[in-house]
C-alpha cells in the first residue's frame, strides 16, 4: 500500500477519498495479515456447469412475470495480465433494478421494487473466458453522500479465482452516463485509464433486434491493464 500526498493508495484508488465520505470510516487502517490457506479451503465458492444452471445467467427469467424495464445483454471475457483466457471461472452479478433501487431492507428510497426482478445471477465462463448475462438496465439512485448525491447506473461484478481468498469485486458502467464527474466512488480512481476500463462499449452486434441492447466488457484479472476492484467496503 502506497502514501501519496497523505492519502492512502490502493489499486489505484484513494481509498481515504473525503468527497467519498464513507471511504474516511471504512477504509483499511492495518496491515494485511495472511489467511491460513488450508483453513479457508474447507469453504469454496461453486465451480463446474453442475453446480450452476444456465437459467441463473438470465435474470429476467427468474420470476413468472416480466420485469420493468430495459433489456440488455452484457458479455465480455475474463482474462489474465497476457490476454489468455480464464476458463471455469465463477461470475456473480447484483444491481439494483430499472428505478434504481436493491432489494435489500438497507434501500429504503421510495422507488418501486420490481416483484419481478430480484437482480442477481452467476455463471461460469467457457473455454474462450466468455461470460453472458441477460439482465435490466439499473438505474441511478441516491446514496446520501452529499447533497443530492446519485450513482451513475452500474452493475457490481465478482470473481473468485480458485478460492474465496482470491475474490475481487468491481463495477461495470455505462457510456455516457452524465453522473460519472459527479461520483466520488468513481473518481477516486486516480488512474484515468483505468477508470475508463470500467465503461462498457454498446456493442451492435451483440444487440438482439427488437429485443436488447448489448453491452460488450472484458474484465482483466492482472497485469498493467488490470480491472479495478474494490477496496474493502465500497459496495454502493
Amino acid at each position: 500500500m502506497d502514501r501519496a500526498g497523505g492519502a492512502q493508495v490502493h489499486n489505484r484508488t484513494t481509498l481515504n477519498y473525503p468527497p467519498y465520505r464513507s471511504s474516511l470510516l471504512r477504509y483499511p487502517t492495518k496491515d494485511l495479515h495472511h489467511a491460513d490457506p488450508e483453513s479457508i479451503e474447507l469453504l469454496s465458492p461453486a465451480f463446474g456447469h453442475n453446480d450452476v444452471a444456465e437459467i441463473e445467467s438470465d435474470l429476467t427469467l427468474q420470476h413468472t412475470g416480466e420485469p420493468v424495464g430495459e433489456r440488455i445483454v452484457v458479455s465480455g471475457r475474463v482474462l489474465d495480465g497476457d490476454g489468455r483466457p480464464v476458463r471455469n471461472q465463477l461470475v456473480e452479478v447484483w444491481q439494483a433494478n430499472a428505478a434504481g433501487r436493491y432489494i435489500h431492507k438497507r434501500d429504503q428510497h421510495p422507488a418501486p421494487i420490481d416483484p419481478n426482478f430480484t437482480g442477481t445471477g452467476r455463471t461460469i465462463t467457457d473455454d474462450n473466458g466468455d461470460y453472458r448475462f441477460v439482465t435490466i438496465k439499473p438505474g441511478a439512485y441516491p446514496w446520501k453522500n452529499h447533497t443530492n448525491a446519485w450513482r451513475p447506473a452500474h452493475i457490481h461484478f465478482s470473481l473468485f479465482g480458485n478460492a474465496f481468498t482470491q475474490r475481487i469485486i468491481t463495477q461495470m458502467y455505462f457510456p455516457g452516463d452524465p453522473l460519472f464527474p459527479l461520483d466520488p466512488i468513481y473518481n477516486s480512481i486516480i488512474d484515468h485509464d483505468a477508470r475508463d476500463r470500467l465503461v462498457a462499449n454498446y456493442d451492435h452486434d451483440l444487440t438482439s433486434p427488437e429485443w436488447a441492447l448489448g453491452y460488450r466488457w472484458d474484465i482483466v484479472l492482472t497485469g498493467p491493464q488490470q480491472t479495478w476492484f474494490e477496496a474493502e467496503g465500497d459496495d454502493e
